[in-house]
């Protein structure tokens, strides 16, 4: 199940525990940045898989094990990178990899509870870092939520910078103007980075001149961008209301940074038993039991508008995509924003 090591690599020597689809992006990626990697998982199908396409190291086993670390190259690893569906045994794998080696650690956590305490745990285990991709998924989505003109939002700086991309609409006061015009006349607060035009990308200076169709990216800071946006004839209509389909983690992170926002939240979810946590773990949601996909439920609504759709169930796409395409057509329902998460794992 192992493989030879590339020989002449010039990159750290990383364990990966877990081989399921986030395993195997990091995998995917570290290789490309040409780093010596080793992975571990208990299904030899799931390293087979991985090892046929990388030159990496493939070792069947428990993750948490000291022989397995071992065996593993724990002594001379950087970095280890728990990411198996279980918190506890990430947890557990990062402690023992930091006690019997001297490497950093990163673990998958993303149970609530957990979730909750991630500065406590990445303190008193020694963590380099604790990922929880939903949660960072819902955080993006608050992000986006907060302009909703625009087409994707970064965040640097804790959320006091962001780096914003928009599309210019036809007849927009910024078609035509150059870019110190823009910044002379509009906003000076804003620096534009980069134009996408015609599946080319342009790095413009002063005299560059933006026209309708051209995606801009631009870096300002929070206020600043809801300024800008306001000044060109874009604002941004508040969302009021939210209706989230699927009741998983992510959903879960969702409605609380929504319901702290002051939006209303309404969740459906098909599983009862997941209905009642939900109903405990977000006290002011609205929890409906059923298959959000079905017109029936959406009347059950108190709303007669709901200003933003997000669903948050993993089926196959061509299913899921023609279904939301038709709710999203539906004009009495009021959808203005759709936010599509396709997989929780």
């Amino acid at each position: 199940m192992a493989k030879d090591r590339k020989q002449g690599k010039r990159g750290l020597n990383i364990i990966i525990v877990g081989c399921g689809k986030v395993g195997a992006s990091l995998t995917e990626q570290l290789y490309k940045e040409g780093h010596d990697i080793t992975l571990v998982d208990r299904s030899s199908d799931r390293l087979q898989a991985l090892t046929d396409m990388y030159d990496v190291m493939g070792i069947v086993g428990n993750g948490a094990s000291y022989k397995i670390q071992r065996e593993a190259g724990i002594d001379n690893a950087d970095l280890m990178i728990a990411v198996t569906d279980s918190d506890e045994l990430n947890l557990l794998c990062c402690t023992v990899a930091k006690r019997v080696g001297d490497c950093a650690a990163i673990a998958r956590v993303r149970t609530p509870d957990y979730s909750d305490e991630a500065s406590y745990l990445k303190e008193k285990l020694g963590l380099a870092m604790i990922i929880n991709p939903e949660m960072e998924a819902a955080n993006e989505i608050t992000h986006v939520l907060s302009l909703p003109a625009a087409l994707g939002v970064n965040s640097f700086a804790h959320g006091q910078t962001q780096m914003i991309r928009f599309k210019i609409p036809v007849n927009n006061r910024l078609d035509g103007q150059k870019v110190m015009a823009m910044a002379r006349n509009i906003s000076g607060d804003v620096l534009v980075c980069a134009v996408e035009r015609e599946k080319q990308v342009f790095i413009p200076d002063g005299n560059f001149e933006l026209h309708q169709g051209d995606v801009v990216s631009f870096i300002a800071a929070s206020k600043a961008a809801k300024e800008f946006f306001e000044r060109i004839g874009m604002p941004n209509k508040p969302v009021h209301n939210t209706m989230i389909i699927g009741g998983g983690k992510a959903a879960y992170y969702l409605g609380k940074m929504l319901l702290d926002m002051g939006i209303e939240v309404k969740i459906i979810e098909m599983d009862r038993k997941r209905c009642r946590e939900l109903s405990v773990l977000l006290p002011q949601a609205t929890i409906i039991n059923g298959d959000g996909l079905f017109h029936q439920h959406h009347v059950k609504l108190d709303a007669p508008v709901v200003d933003l759709l997000v669903e948050v169930v993993f089926l196959p796409q061509e299913i899921r995509h023609g279904e939301l395409r038709q709710l999203l057509l539906d004009r009495h329902l009021g959808f203005h924003i759709s936010l599509v998460i396709r997989n929780e794992g």
